[in-house]
């Protein structure tokens, strides 16, 4: 009788243990949480550690060992699309980075162990490495950007792409004036599925540091998109900084004009145009994104990268790379193929997108801070939406 009551408090003793590891996990990024975020989420794992703890303590000394390997470990689900995620990041985004990642395993890829590909223009340390490894259940891949990709082209003028940064950096037009912020917007427009580690996958979510994930997600959106015949997936759009993209519309308008037999008549082009055809800077915010690399990779997308690359906006303006993705998913796709992931809890400074109504249960973001109900003119979603055309 002793020896079963020592087993028992034992027992009580470790499923105590992993509940209090889970919530210390959590707690390390809590800091920045306000006190009804705090609050929403500190219920749900208390729910969670108890029905943990409720469900284990009947269980036999060999049943309960199963237990606690499924809560630190659990196996892939048997089907899983051919998907990585990719993050384009730097060894000195580290602490953020692994934070975001604890996040995402939690609340989604601890069930699915996607791999993770690491791209940067810099070799990453070995110290990077093994603590990105030591967050997350998936096989992880690290890549460096290949020179030509990071880099100016023969055909840009180096003294006048300089000259350009100092006139923004004096306008203070955001990013205009960092080097480095020109090289990546170039890149994440037309050449990180390009990289040969991409070369194995037919899917890509795109990762960001410091970005957070508010909820459960208990399906797999990369499934979701190829059984949906899906290409392009977002979370927030707004309306861009027009001072970033003064030619932007125009360099688009003149490629549409010789490129007429790539882009289909059913297309999104109302999403990125006013009433009377004008561009109304709406695109899909780019730092989360689901898509097809075969899209990225299509002879539409291609041709319209390369005519914007040698125009060189890149360089003379501070074009970025949601804009740019946008107006190519608006030319070559239709809204049947692009899809508004509004059940999935996302935050990247300064925006929300949060669920509503019973999707927010499993959140603890605060419906009411989600960008179309908190700034509806300055997000594009609730356009999106109104658009003729499925999104299920």
């Amino acid at each position: 009788m002793a020896a079963g009551r020592d087993l028992r408090g034992i027992l009580f003793l470790l499923v105590a243990f992993v509940g209090l590891v889970v919530v210390w996990r959590d707690l390390r990024y809590d800091f920045t949480f306000s006190n009804d975020m705090r609050q929403a989420e500190m219920a749900r794992r208390k729910e969670v550690v108890t029905s943990t703890m409720t469900s284990v303590a009947v269980q036999t000394q060999t049943e309960f060992v199963t237990e606690v390997v499924q809560v630190q470990q659990e196996k892939a689900t048997s089907e899983r699309a051919s998907a990585a995620f990719v993050v384009l990041t730097r060894n000195k985004d580290l602490k953020g980075l692994r934070e975001t990642l604890a996040q995402l395993e939690d609340r989604f890829n601890r069930r699915y162990n996607y791999p993770y590909v690491f791209l940067n223009n810099e070799p990453f340390s070995d110290d990077f490495k093994e603590r990105v490894k030591s967050v997350v259940s998936g096989e992880c891949h690290f890549g460096l950007i290949p020179d030509e990709h990071w880099s100016y082209p023969d055909y840009i003028n180096q003294t006048r792409a300089a000259e350009a940064r100092e006139d923004m950096a004096a306008r203070k037009v955001i990013y205009g004036g960092r080097e480095s912020y020109h090289h990546m917007c170039r890149y994440e427009s037309g050449f990180f599925y390009r990289h040969p580690l991409m070369d194995q996958f037919k899917w890509y979510w795109r990762v960001e540091p410091d970005v957070r994930f508010a909820c459960d997600i208990d399906y797999d959106p990369f499934m979701f998109m190829q059984t949906n015949n899906k290409k392009y997936g977002f979370t927030i759009s707004i309306k861009e900084v027009p001072e970033t993209i003064p030619t932007l519309w125009n360099t688009t308008m003149g490629f549409m004009k010789e490129h007429k037999h790539l882009i289909p008549e059913k297309n999104l082009m109302d999403f990125v145009t006013d009433d009377k055809g004008g561009y109304n800077r709406c695109h899909f915010w780019s730092n989360f994104e689901i898509g097809s690399i075969d899209f990225m990779r299509s002879e539409q997308y291609t041709a319209y990268f390369d005519y914007l690359d040698r125009a060189g906006g890149f360089f003379y303006e501070r074009w970025g790379d949601a804009p740019v993705h946008s107006l190519g998913v608006a030319m070559f796709l239709n809204k049947d193929e692009v899809h508004w992931f509004d059940d999935i809890g996302y935050f990247h400074s300064p925006l929300w997108n949060c669920p509503k109504g019973n999707a927010n249960k499993k959140c603890w973001c605060l419906e009411e801070d989600s960008i179309e109900t908190k700034n509806k003119g300055w997000s594009c979603t609730l356009n999106f939406v109104a658009l003729p055309g499925s999104d299920a």
